[in-house]
């Protein structure tokens, strides 16, 4: 005879969504957990500790002072969408059109998820290339779609082409580009995005690509937008937001670019999830999009210093580093380090234990390389470093690291 708790446990999980089960809360946000819990330097999470652009706060507090603090029209304040499109025309080329082609979302997490939610049915298939960022493999599950996996191989982190093009099929739906890339600081190069758009041409796909970090590039890289790629305009959905550009990880305010076809159900799905993003961060974000060339520059070369930093001291350390040539994160091959006490430090593959290890007894948090795979053991031997972090907070994260050998 059952128990009354070995009942409640049945019909409990009747009652809850089998989706959820598929997937894990979030890893990276689970690290600036313990990193807070155990006093550790907190080189895991991609948000900067240093302030924002006085000229984007300014602008938030004006806007509500003078009193934007209503609803905005639910796809995007007026000023903002025609901000983004004058941007985007600025600096890759292209056009949209601010009253048929622009969603404003609650970051560019909701924007990818209501890009996904709008454009996929049920035996839909998405390309998505590993290791990815967290939020890719849940947003399939929870879209009803299912992802085909492609590997970006160290040390340059390329594809093979071969394997990209068997990944296509007559139901694919999309492939996720997301360039410069989270984690691996990969920029995709224009012969690369233009044979993707060959395979998108072929299958008649989607690319919603995540654009991000468009401004934090290195060494020269460009950043080329797949919607700049003779042919793919009306192909490719665009997402992007505030966050990382502006140093503004709190503030919520995404964007999606699309053809008029796929905007009018994006904004369906976008109204029932959030409504709005928050009226007048959305007017300053209206006031930083109009940033002088000037601040691009400025960001891009701060960031550049806070790499070759994090680079010397991870190298010093022990660990094999991949260089990014574009975003704020450094990728690194652990397997100098010997596996850290198992029974100590229980997991199922190195790289957790050695994350474990690291915020406990070294104290800096990391993000094991597991997260960033389909299967885990695909990144047991690696971790994610940021470097969004002011100088003490690195020289913080040297000093503790010098007790690690490799």
């Amino acid at each position: 005879m059952s128990s009354p708790d070995t009942k409640m446990a049945h019909i409990s999980r009747r009652m809850l969504s089998a989706k959820a089960e598929q997937f894990t809360e979030s890893v990276i946000r689970e690290m600036t957990r313990l990193a807070l819990k155990h006093g550790a330097v907190n080189l895991s999470q991609g948000f900067p500790d240093f302030a924002a652009p006085e000229e984007i706060k300014e602008a938030a507090r004006q806007a509500i002072s003078d009193n934007i603090n209503q609803y905005a029209i639910t796809w995007g304040a007026k000023p903002l969408r025609d901000a983004i499109v004058e941007k985007f025309e600025r600096t890759q080329g292209v056009k949209y059109d601010p009253e048929r082609e622009i969603t404003i979302c609650c970051g560019s997490t909701e924007a990818m998820m209501s890009a996904m939610m709008a454009i996929i049915n049920p035996g839909d298939e998405i390309v998505v290339f590993e290791p990815f960022y967290e939020n890719y493999g849940p947003d399939a599950i929870l879209s009803g779609a299912t992802p085909r996996f492609v590997k970006l191989r160290t040390p340059d982190w390329s594809f093979d082409e071969k394997e990209l093009a068997a990944a296509f099929g007559p139901h694919t739906k999309a492939i996720i580009l997301n360039t410069p890339n989270n984690p691996t600081g990969k920029v995709f190069t224009r012969a690369e995005l233009e044979f993707i758009r060959d395979l998108c041409v072929r299958w008649n796909a989607y690319c919603i690509t995540d654009e991000i970090y468009e401004h934090i590039l290195y060494d020269g890289a460009e950043h080329i937008s797949m919607a700049r790629i003779e042919g793919m305009r009306d192909r490719t959905i665009v997402i992007n937001g505030l966050s990382k550009t502006y140093s503004v990880t709190g503030w919520r305010v995404g964007w999606v670019l699309a053809p008029p076809e796929p905007t009018q159900p994006i904004r369906k799905v976008h109204d029932f999830l959030t409504v709005g993003a928050a009226a007048p961060l959305q007017q300053a974000g209206a006031s930083a999009m109009r940033f002088p060339q000037s601040y691009y520059d400025k960001l891009a070369s701060s960031y550049l210093t806070k790499r070759e930093r994090l680079l010397k001291i991870l190298t010093v350390a022990g660990f094999t580093v991949f260089k990014p040539r574009g975003a704020y994160y450094i990728m690194t091959d652990i397997s100098g380090f010997a596996d850290p006490d198992p029974v100590r430090f229980q997991a199922d593959t190195k790289d957790v234990r050695f994350a474990k290890y690291l915020v406990e007894e070294i104290g800096v948090a990391v993000v094991p390389g597991s997260s960033f795979y389909n299967n885990a053991q695909d990144g047991a031997s690696q971790v994610r470093f940021t470097f969004c972090k002011k100088e003490e907070t690195l020289a913080a994260a040297e000093e503790r690291l010098a007790k690690l050998h490799a």
